[in-house]
């Protein structure tokens, strides 16, 4: 007999749906969301839900509370999103691993034409988990590399990595990888109760001596990339287009001038702006992060020639405070700080730390300037942003023009009904 489990969100139906014999119950508000076509279930959302004896199933079924079925999902028992919707009807585990070899090539397929077009980068996202139809599954190329995360209780098996690789190494012709690694992430990790990692590589051409390292290009521009370093994935891929349009434009408004990129970490922006403007300047927080940047600046010596970047580590709050007071003056700024609101509680937060970087950049930058502004907060909108730049203006009592709206580049798709994918914003602006 199935072991039965009551959620804290309230006591134990009376009537089982005859249709879920072993599955999860949601609360009407839920299953309008699934219908409306977002694939998270929220823990407190979850009204009955009844599992096997033994350890948690990766695949639960659902349906509503009137025990109509709403189709299958991956399984967190220790996360706040403990459904992720990944079949619209009654599946297996072996359902399930067919549809994510079809969905999972049919990704990396979207996006041969996006490299194929851009001889100057080798880097790429290959899977952005529920843009992609495949909740909790990102996987990033670095050159030759390839690297995966797991970042739901529900993929961490070995079946999904077998499949995985599998998939990876059957694109011959677009990537031969030399080594396929599992990097996770260490918060989702301990939010989902994932296992802890293995030190092994997923996949080596040469097992002995399997590749951790690797030299991949970006807009033309060369990084060094570690599979044992560095956040996310090991780079932030989906700045790839806005790192070009911030060259284009400093180079349009203000070229051979000072730019200054904040909050860095290896050295995007930065190295970019230096392709066009006479001194960068670059701050982080982290010394490794800077380490790495300065070890890029050497590697792009036939694009950069003797030009150098001034790396300066430490806060970028205080930072910004202090040149601002003492008077110091820039052409463009860029601001690209981490997310600030991880959740809804944190947006108020979130906003007056967007407003007060963006008042010191617009305090510093000289008439004509060029401010590019972004925030990778997905629960921060559109219109939260730019109300926190437009408060700025204001009290910095300058005068700013929307140049464009950006977002994160084609290989990382938003899905209109999914506003969790529309994380990344950017906005491009001249002051006066």
């Amino acid at each position: 007999m199935p072991k039965r489990q009551k959620t804290d969100s309230g006591a134990s139906r009376r009537n089982e749906p005859d249709s879920v014999p072993s599955g999860a119950v949601i609360s009407r508000r839920a299953a309008d969301r699934l219908r409306l076509g977002h694939p998270w279930v929220y823990a407190s959302d979850i009204e009955d839900l009844q599992l096997p004896e033994g350890a948690a199933p990766s695949l639960v079924q659902v349906a509503d509370n009137r025990g109509l079925l709403l189709g299958t999902a991956l399984y967190s028992p220790s996360s706040q999103i403990a459904l992720r919707m990944v079949a619209h009807e009654a599946i297996d585990e072996a359902s399930w691993l067919a549809l994510l070899d079809q969905r999972l090539k049919r990704a990396i397929e979207r996006r041969i034409p996006l490299l194929a077009a851009d001889k100057e980068t080798d880097c790429c996202r290959l899977c952005f988990s529920e843009a992609d139809e495949l909740p909790g599954l990102v996987i990033d190329k670095y050159n030759d590399l390839a690297i995966v995360q797991l970042l739901a209780k529900g993929l961490d098996t070995p079946a999904v990595r077998h499949v995985a690789v599998d998939v990876l190494r059957g694109f011959g012709k677009f990537f031969q990888p030399a080594a396929i690694w599992e990097r996770p992430d260490p918060r989702i990790r301990e939010l989902e109760g994932l296992a802890a990692p293995g030190t092994e590589p997923l996949y080596a051409a040469d097992p002995p001596q399997p590749a951790t390292a690797t030299v991949f290009h970006l807009n033309k521009l060369k990084f060094h990339f570690d599979v044992n370093s560095g956040q996310k994935t090991g780079a932030f891929l989906d700045q790839r287009a806005n790192y070009r349009a911030a060259k284009d434009w400093t180079e349009r408004l203000v070229p051979d001038q000072r730019a200054l990129d904040v909050c860095t970490y290896q050295g995007g922006f930065a190295l970019h702006l230096a392709q066009v403007s006479a001194q960068v300047t670059a701050i982080d927080s982290s010394r490794a992060s800077l380490e790495v940047a300065e070890k890029n600046l050497a590697a792009n010596r036939d694009l950069l020639g003797k030009k150098q970047i001034d790396w300066v580590c430490g806060d970028a709050f205080a930072i910004l405070r202090d040149w601002c007071d003492a008077g110091e003056k820039f052409n463009a700024i860029v601001l690209d700080p981490p997310a600030f609101a991880k959740s809804r509680r944190a947006v108020e937060g979130a906003l007056r730390g967007y407003k007060e970087l963006n008042l010191r950049a617009l305090k510093m930058l000289q008439p004509g300037g060029l401010l590019v502004t972004c925030s990778c907060s997905h629960h921060v909108g559109w219109t939260d942003l730019e109300a926190a730049v437009a408060s700025a203006a204001a009290d910095a009592s300058r005068r700013v023009r929307l140049l464009q709206r950006r977002g994160a580049a084609p290989d990382h798709p938003v899905v209109l009904n999914l506003p969790e994918t529309e994380y990344l914003k950017c906005l491009v602006l001249e002051v006066e």
